[in-house]
């Protein structure tokens, strides 16, 4: 079984970026879904896309400590430290593996990680000023890294480069909140030493997964006082679309301020629904 962990928190962007990821995680078998929400509460929003999947399930509260909010970093620590405790806890057999949503990941890097026995890794496109992060192999082993921000790390590696076997995922297992270093300093609390990784992805000359990011998208507010269609029917339909709209993050709806929208039919825009009559 593969646990695949991902870290989420609501934006614009959360639910067409985990609706991809859905899509290609139901097409791996023996898989099991950790999604780890930055929310107090579990996301309805997030649950509706896990159950949709029918895939094996974790829906774990985890948001960031107070500490941190208003900050940008370090961004998923507390969700993939809940997730990795609720592994602890729960599972003893299988492979950990950390996914996020803005990643892509070829289906061939499920079959290569299944057989991780310690620590797997490969290379991940699209990172840092390389165009990739990845070991270096030398007759077999990995005897480097190849990556754009040294940092002084022992294993300079993203987040998507590895693999994780459940039986090498000891108690001291832990992530710090320093930003660039949660890789590097989650590989020492294993106590992972080179000679245990185990390169994948042809020795490391395949990329099978890239850290894709979706351009940020500024929520919009949208000026609709959405009571002036009370008793409309026939607009219901539009109703229900600017709900859907704002429940899933979208864009606010709201009555008093916001950007003002027009309704356009025949090349005319209209500031009301009376075009449409």
């Amino acid at each position: 079984m593969i646990y695949y962990v991902t870290p989420t928190y609501p934006r614009p962007e959360q639910v067409p970026e985990l609706t991809r990821l859905a899509h290609t995680l139901m097409h791996v078998p023996r898989i099991h879904w950790i999604i780890a929400d930055d929310q107090p509460l579990c996301s309805d929003v997030v649950l509706n896309i896990l159950r949709r999947t029918n895939l094996p399930f974790t829906h774990i509260s985890s948001p960031k400590p107070f500490l941190y909010k208003g900050t940008n970093f370090p961004r998923g620590v507390s969700n993939r430290r809940a997730a990795v405790a609720w592994l602890q806890e729960n599972v003893s057999d299988g492979i950990l593996y950390f996914g996020d949503d803005d990643n892509t990941v070829d289906l061939e890097l499920f079959d290569e990680i299944r057989n991780t026995k310690k620590v797997s890794m490969f290379p991940v496109g699209l990172i840092g000023g390389y165009g990739v992060s990845s070991p270096v192999v030398k007759n077999g082993k990995v005897a480097g890294f190849f990556d754009s921000w040294p940092g002084s790390r022992t294993f300079p590696v993203d987040m998507a480069g590895f693999a994780v076997n459940m039986k090498f995922l000891k108690p001291s297992a832990s992530m710090p909140y320093i930003a660039g270093h949660e890789e590097d300093k989650f590989l020492v609390s294993l106590d992972l030493k080179m000679e245990d990784i185990e390169p994948l992805a042809d020795n490391c000359t395949k990329i099978l997964v890239w850290h894709t990011k979706t351009a940020k998208y500024k929520k919009p507010t949208v000026k609709i006082n959405l009571k002036q269609f009370d008793g409309e029917p026939k607009f219901q339909n539009f109703v229900n679309l600017l709900k859907e709209t704002s429940r899933l993050g979208m864009a606010s709806i709201e009555s008093n301020n916001g950007t003002k929208p027009y309704i356009i039919r025949d090349r005319k825009s209209y500031e009301t629904l009376t075009g449409l009559q």
